[in-house]
């Protein structure tokens, strides 16, 4: 059996930055994530830009992806992928971690950081879209280039499929968007700029039908929800953004008093502390009083549950790290970093 002090579940931004930064610590470290990549919910946006994320505005999602795994590497943790921990059990002195193969790891320590759940994309289950084979189906945008002067219908209307949307709209040669309800939900922003925008937009009308040819779908047949009239639409592309099927499984199953906030959410602090003494969570899982649901947010939340874990080890510890510039793993690294800037 080998013994961790701290295991972190999740392999988004909180947890990336919660193994970065508990090897910061002198931690023997393992990050747990069920997807076959690190990097969490921001899959969804590889290609999205974002800007509010401190001092690195702007880059897209899988630029910050890349950085955040190399930081979070930084210290050799051991790294589990394509395992999904169902179950947590507390004995007298360490947590076992039970996946869905029914294998089992230790640790003194644990820190959640599974964001919302595990996400699944809601797939378009309609007549001539249930084939696996389908190739021009795309729940995420993996890369804007793909689309470039090809007729794209978007279907959805919160924050994703409107930023979708905005993003296609200068590379492909077409894009429309049919949302069942009146009214989109995504950001003010971002609605703004579509619906003034030269986005085809069908408000209040859903597709019921897609036409193949072959492996790939030609046109959709989208449905007025009111009137039930129907328009075909010829695609080269459909893009779907239905929301996720949330598997907070993790939560339901695990035998521990742990204290939630709803459905999906564990009820904590600001220091990242739970209703289980010595299991912590950062990120979106954790719910409290000031809660910054960003991903700026995240990095702090997994600060504070990394010095918990720390002083739960070990009372003695500093209850804070040292600067990182203070860390004698960075010495020789900071020198590689000077020369480079200076040849």
């Amino acid at each position: 059996m080998e013994l961790f002090d701290v295991t972190i579940i999740g392999g988004g931004p909180a947890g990336l930055y919660s193994t970065f930064y508990s090897g910061l610590r002198h931690m023997k470290t393992k990050i747990i994530d069920a997807e076959d990549k690190l990097g969490g919910k921001l899959h969804v946006y590889p290609e999205k830009i974002i800007w509010d994320v401190g001092g690195l505005a702007p880059l897209t999602g899988q630029a910050l992806i890349e950085q955040l795994t190399t930081q979070a590497l930084t210290f050799k943790p051991t790294v589990i992928l394509n395992e999904q921990v169902v179950s947590i059990e507390k004995t007298e002195d360490y947590f076992v971690l039970t996946n869905k193969a029914g294998e089992k790891h230790y640790s003194q320590t644990i820190i959640v950081a599974v964001g919302g759940g595990i996400l699944k994309p809601k797939t378009l289950e309609i007549v001539g879209a249930e084939r696996l084979d389908v190739e021009n189906i795309h729940y995420t945008l993996t890369s804007l280039s793909y689309f470039k002067g090809r007729t794209v219908m978007i279907s959805g209307g919160g924050n994703a499929a409107v930023d979708w949307a905005n993003l296609l709209e200068p590379i492909a040669k077409k894009v429309m968007l049919t949302y069942r309800k009146s009214a989109l939900k995504g950001h003010e922003q971002p609605v703004k700029q579509l619906l003034n925008s030269s986005v085809c937009y069908y408000p209040e009308t859903e597709i019921t039908r897609c036409v193949a040819d072959g492996n790939r779908i030609t046109a959709v047949e989208l449905t007025d929800c009111q009137t039930e009239k129907t328009i075909l639409k010829e695609v080269d592309d459909v893009v779907i953004n239905h929301g996720y099927e949330k598997d907070a499984s993790l939560i339901e199953e695990t035998d521990l008093s742990l204290e939630r906030e709803g459905e999906f959410f564990l009820k904590g602090n600001s220091l990242g502390e739970t209703s289980v003494p010595g299991l912590f969570a950062a990120g979106d899982i954790i719910s409290y009083e000031g809660k910054v649901n960003l991903i700026l947010g995240c990095f702090q939340d997994a600060v504070n549950a990394v010095n918990q874990a720390k002083t739960y080890l070990n009372p003695e510890a500093n209850a804070r790290a040292m600067v990182s510039s203070h860390h004698t793993a960075f010495s020789d690294k900071n020198k590689e970093i000077r020369k480079q800037l200076t040849d």
